[in-house]
């Protein structure tokens, strides 16, 4: 089986964020769009087929969370992450965002500690301070082009906070943390009894050097872990807004179900149970061709960057389809990088700066887009530096 991923798709027109929102985002809709985390491919087959047999039927009324949905959420966790989870751990949400805040809100109280580790997506500075909790910081720590957490700082951290937030694989680094990592997050947060939401949207976007761990597999006892899952990110549809909490411990588990009962957070819309579904039982054949093709792209680019951007810093993507760009040493400050990448090198990139401060110099740019598309947006930032 073959998936066209060079195929070049026309978004506009769509309502789509990340090409029709240029203009109230950039000032100007002239720049190659590499900035929302979507990717330019068309999903699985297997998914626009059962939307297809879904919309065919006219009545779309107020629907049921079947079992087969858990089922194959639990049948793809099991495969592919070796992590046998139970039917009444799974908590559906609307998506990973809305989760964040429904967790902090039901797992801690107003002005508690809520400890993000920056650079990180942005929505996890949000969580705890839109929602009247303390945010505490754990900045990563860049060692030698890899970015490391701080444990002897994340020691201290604990101590003031009930709640950490954990992005693994970590966007927008790219980082897969290893087991022996992990474990120290693990043994740290057991000394301070703090809960861990481990953000793992990005688990199935894992690059062959390295391998992708659930947080929750490597303690006996995964009480004090609450994760987050979904298909959006891993089959392209995060459009249709779905995702999952995986909380094993059932008084958490109520008290966040409380938290979204309160505010009528739904999680039932056909289309997207149906697409959750038919991604997790049929999609992995494209997933595989994608995640080679990923690769190849990655290394085209860190290839070019290397070769022809010598003021531009890549920081190794192990995870994920984005690249975390070092810019320090244009010498530019934030306003002037994001002027500089927006008007001359046309290109729309997220920058650094969104990911707290730690990300000053940065840009994070989205590879998930035909290869031709890369390496013109590279082309662009090489000549607009010359």
């Amino acid at each position: 089986m073959s998936f066209d991923f060079d195929r070049e798709i026309s978004r506009a027109g769509t309502a789509s964020l990340k090409y029709d929102g240029r203009e109230a985002y950039f000032g100007t809709d002239d720049v190659l769009p590499m900035w929302v985390a979507d990717m330019d491919f068309a999903a699985p087959e297997a998914v626009t087929r059962a939307l297809l047999e879904r919309a065919a039927h006219p009545i779309y009324g107020y629907t049921l969370q079947p079992d087969s949905l858990y089922d194959a959420l639990i049948d793809w966790m099991k495969k592919r992450h070796h992590w046998p989870i139970e039917r009444e751990w799974i908590v559906l949400t609307p998506g990973v965002v809305p989760s964040l805040n429904a967790v902090v809100m039901a797992l801690t109280e107003p002005n508690e500690g809520v400890l993000v580790q920056p650079p990180v997506y942005f929505p996890f500075f949000s969580a705890a301070t839109k929602t009247g909790r303390r945010q505490v910081l754990n900045p990563l720590q860049l060692d030698d082009g890899r970015y490391r957490i701080d444990y002897d700082h994340l020691e201290q951290c604990a101590r003031d906070a009930r709640l950490l937030l954990l992005c693994s694989p970590h966007n927008p680094v790219g980082r897969v943390w290893e087991p022996d990592e992990l474990a120290q997050v693990l043994e740290i947060a057991r000394r301070h009894r703090l809960t861990i939401l481990s953000d793992e949207i990005h688990a199935d976007l894992i690059y062959p050097e390295y391998r992708h761990q659930a947080l929750a597999t490597l303690t006996d006892d995964p009480a004090d872990i609450v994760t987050a899952v979904a298909p959006s990110k891993t089959f392209n549809i995060p459009g249709l807004g779905l995702s999952a909490l995986i909380v094993p411990d059932p008084e958490r588990r109520a008290s966040i179900r409380k938290v979204l009962d309160m505010v009528h957070m739904s999680a039932a819309n056909p289309f997207s149970i149906t697409a959750f579904e038919a991604a997790y039982r049929e999609g992995e054949p494209w997933l595989e061709s994608l995640l080679v093709y990923l690769q190849q792209t990655r290394d085209a680019a860190a290839s070019y960057i290397d070769r022809e951007l010598p003021q531009i810093r890549l920081i190794q993507p192990e995870g994920t389809y984005l690249l975390w760009l070092d810019c320090r040493a244009l010498g530019m400050n934030d306003d002037a990088l994001i002027h500089f990448m927006t008007h001359q090198a046309k290109l729309g990139l997220s920058p650094g700066i969104a990911f707290g401060k730690n990300g000053q110099g940065f840009m994070r740019m989205n590879i998930g887009a035909p290869r031709k598309v890369v390496m013109e947006a590279l082309e662009r930032l090489k000549k607009a530096l010359q």
